[in-house]
């Protein structure tokens, strides 16, 4: 195993980092926060074709390994941007394994169609708090025995989305609802497999985007310890605070070497691949969630009040791995992937 980056990859990592520090500046993901959806950053998205780019060559897309999205996932959540690229991007993939949803993917790359994945089993007809589901215009699902591609007709936003921690476009999906047309992708153990593999994916982008969002909460807290003084001197002075920062910054260092293993696992060694989904989404979970406590604790009361950017990162920090569910559900996934035994997230039903 040889996670050090090509140099094709690490101009990967330089175009999406200087693409989304230009179109998803803080102002302007303040000013789409009653949504959490910014249209404008979605078409210049879906303009040099970054939905698409984990597909193979001859369905449209660039052929981009794992790793390669891993990247990506990593500088979308350092600028916390306001679109569904992680949903977008784990949706594709099965719409691009069958004819029928294939169909919907040349609309999904001009940019009119938004993909999202509910990322738990539909419950009598609605996938419950779906990632994107208020913006979203279809959505993969597993459907008791069948997973599904359901499209909902009219305009975006199709709802509102309850107020929640993250400004995140979450919202109920009922399949059912007039006008929708719904496509099955695949049926019976090949459906329950191909929506596991999808949801592994989902961990380990958003785990690269937590760990991305963990980077860019260092960076704050240090440049603020820099400048805030106590007693005559910056507080970046007191060893209390150079040895908090030194711990987060080794954490987060070790954390990302697990997603870039948990990336090159599902190309290379896809039998260690789910369990390394599990552990770097819940070692991210973790370690962002606690580098943004401690910055935000850093700026002390100003870190709470909404003119700090701070509170932005502490907020998605602690809201986007729920979107699963409670995270103790997740570490029984993992405890049964490891040893044997029930997998909580893939059997329940609520």
């Amino acid at each position: 195993m040889d996670l050090a980056l090509t140099d094709e990859q690490r101009s990967v990592q330089e175009l999406f980092a200087g693409f989304f520090s230009k179109e998803s500046a803080p102002e302007r993901v303040r000013a789409v926060e009653a949504l959490g959806f910014d249209q404008s950053l979605w078409d210049a998205l879906t303009g040099i074709g970054a939905i698409m780019m984990g597909l193979p060559e001859e369905r449209g897309g660039a052929g981009a390994s794992t790793l390669d999205l891993v990247l990506v996932a990593e500088q979308f959540g350092r600028r916390i941007a306001a679109v569904p690229l992680v949903e977008a991007l784990v949706a594709a993939e099965p719409l691009a394994r069958t004819g029928p949803g294939r169909s919907l993917l040349d609309e999904v790359a001009a940019g009119t169609l938004i993909p999202t994945i509910a990322l738990r089993p539909v419950v009598a007809g609605v996938a419950r708090l779906a990632p994107a589901g208020a913006v979203a215009d279809i959505l993969v699902a597993l459907d008791a025995d069948e997973l599904v591609a359901v499209r909902r007709p009219g305009q975006r936003p199709h709802q509102q989305p309850p107020r929640n921690l993250a400004s995140s476009p979450i919202a109920d999906w009922d399949l059912a609802a007039p006008g929708s047309q719904r496509t099955v992708l695949a049926r019976g153990d090949q459906a329950r497999q191909a929506h596991s593999d999808a949801v592994s994916m989902w961990r380990v982008l958003t785990a690269a985007a937590l760990s991305g969002l963990r980077r860019e909460a260092l960076d704050m807290a240090v440049g603020y310890v820099k400048v805030r003084e106590a007693f005559g001197v910056p507080i970046g002075h007191f060893q209390a605070i150079q040895h908090r920062l030194a711990d987060l910054f080794a954490a987060g260092e070790a954390l990302q070497l697990l997603v870039y293993e948990a990336g090159w696992a599902r190309d290379a060694d896809p039998g260690r691949a789910q369990v390394l989904s599990g552990m770097s989404f819940l070692a991210a979970s973790e370690v962002s969630f606690r580098t943004c406590r401690e910055a935000l604790q850093f700026h002390g009361g100003y870190g709470f009040t909404l003119e700090y950017d701070i509170q932005m990162y502490f907020r998605r920090a602690k809201a986007w791995p729920l979107a699963i569910g409670p995270l103790r559900d997740s570490y029984q996934h993992l405890a049964g992937l490891l040893f044997g035994g029930p997998s909580r997230q893939t059997t329940r039903q609520e």
